[in-house]
């Protein structure tokens, strides 16, 4: 697929576009050890189910990383690409830290946001939390160990079978990365620290699809929880048995997407 770039007058961000619907869905994935745009292909085989409805576009981070770089800094450059791009008003896609960013963006940008689907997300990274998984990611990225960062990133994101079963692959992908994937990954994860906008959340008027995991290692299933008992215009579903990264895993987690984002849900 090709890759193309955003240009803003303070930094470019790559991003990929794929189908041929009439209204615009922007997805803003989670944190990942290598650049998002290596696995377009993948992502647009993954999205295809809303390809008729909707043209897609997936946002990398920035390039060229500030330092420290806030989980809501991401999310104002993130609002800044989809201005350029002329997207908006869109549907808006967020899974993992790319949901605490949607929320960022719905909130400081609503002219931006239509509909809002948050997944695997939260509202607030606790000291705890920071220090148990991300704070340990971003150790792991700085002492450049490429294999034992894609362990406990992998343990911590899929549940215990797919892990398993997903060693060795994440062992293999370890030997590809750069020390600018490290550099990247670690200024995103620390900037996950002190992240907190639950006391913002009821500003947030459009209407919005929370989708969470019961078994949530990495932000936990009671966040999920939490940000929906806080939306006034919001639908909640709980998966079990596929962890935080329900989002690539659950068999129907497209197919709610799409009845949700066509407004056809109850």
């Amino acid at each position: 697929m090709r890759i193309d770039t955003v240009r803003t007058d303070g930094f470019t961000m790559d991003y990929c576009r794929f189908g041929h619907g009439k209204e615009s869905l922007v997805i803003l994935p989670g944190m990942s050890v290598q650049r998002v745009m290596g696995l377009a292909d993948a992502i647009e085989a993954t999205y295809s189910p809303l390809a008729d409805d909707f043209t897609i576009c997936v946002l990398e981070r920035r390039n060229a990383m500030p330092l420290p770089y806030p989980v809501r800094d991401m999310a104002r450059d993130t609002a800044r690409a989809m201005q350029a791009l002329g997207l908006g008003p869109a549907c808006l896609f967020g899974a993992s830290q790319g949901g605490m960013m949607a929320l960022c963006v719905a909130l400081e940008h609503p002219e931006l946001v239509r509909r809002l689907v948050l997944g695997s997300a939260s509202a607030r990274v606790t000291e705890a939390r920071y220090r148990q998984v991300f704070g340990r990611w971003a150790a792991l990225a700085k002492a450049g160990d490429a294999a034992a960062l894609y362990l406990a990133f992998g343990e911590a994101v899929y549940p215990p079978d797919v892990f398993e079963g997903s060693r060795q692959l994440l062992l293999d992908a370890a030997k590809d990365v750069t020390d600018e994937d490290l550099s990247r990954f670690a200024a995103m994860a620390e900037g996950m620290r002190g992240f907190d906008i639950t006391d913002e959340l009821r500003s947030i008027a459009c209407p919005t699809l929370v989708l969470g995991a019961e078994d949530d290692s990495v932000l936990g299933g009671e966040a999920s929880r939490q940000i929906a008992a806080r939306l006034e215009s919001c639908e909640l579903h709980m998966y079990a048995g596929y962890g935080h990264a329900a989002y690539d895993l659950a068999p129907d987690y497209r197919e709610r997407m799409l009845r949700f984002l066509r407004g056809t849900t109850h």
